[in-house]
Order: structure tokens, then C-alpha cells, then sequence
């Protein structure tokens, strides 16, 4: 059995259909939910901010973490992007083998 992650980013809200599409179309992601309506508040540049933001999450199989990350940072337009990484412990089987059926497969 494939092991599997969700990963997470924060993107802004006119960049997360954009950057979800291009992740699942080059088959890094079986699915991208995109989760707006966010408020971030963080530290940068020595000031804090405050932005208007929406989560990404994003489900595919644990070889990918690494190319997924690269692909993410080509079209995300923050220097630093959020990329968290959790794995799923557990899932139906039938949505895990949805998964797999719809990332790349080496």
C-alpha cells in the first residue's frame, strides 16, 4: 500500500485556482481543496502583516512531497511559500486508491 500526504499552503485568493490547477493537471495532486476567506497574521521583513489569504490543501502519495514542492515554489508567487506536510495515517480505502489512480505514477 502507497503511503500519502496532505500538504498544505497559503497562496493569495486571485493566485489559488492557479496554482491548484496547475498541481493537479501535472498529476503532482489527485485534488487541491481550496479553502478561502482566511485571515494570515505573521512576521516578515521585520513588520507584522496581515493578509487576506486562502489555504490550499493538497492530497497525493508521499514519493511526490519533494517534486511537489518545486512545482509549487514555479508558480506561487510568495519568496517564501508555506509547504507543511502531514501524512494521512489512515483514509477509506477506496478514496486512497482514487488517490493513487490519479497522481503520477513513475
Amino acid at each position: 500500500m502507497a503511503d500519502y500526504i496532505l500538504a498544505m499552503t497559503t497562496c493569495p485568493e486571485e493566485k489559488a485556482e492557479e496554482i491548484a490547477l496547475k498541481l493537479v493537471e501535472s498529476k503532482e495532486c489527485a485534488c487541491v481543496n481550496i479553502v478561502p476567506g482566511m485571515t494570515s497574521i505573521y512576521h516578515w521583513d521585520g513588520k507584522i502583516e496581515k493578509t487576506k489569504e486562502c489555504l490550499l490543501l493538497m492530497k497525493t502519495e508521499s514519493y511526490l512531497t519533494e517534486s511537489l514542492l518545486r512545482s509549487l515554489k514555479e508558480v506561487h508567487p510568495y519568496e517564501v511559500p508555506e509547504y507543511i506536510v502531514v501524512p494521512i495515517k489512515w483514509g477509506s480505502k477506496d478514496y486512497l486508491d482514487w488517490i493513487s489512480e490519479n497522481v503520477y505514477q513513475p
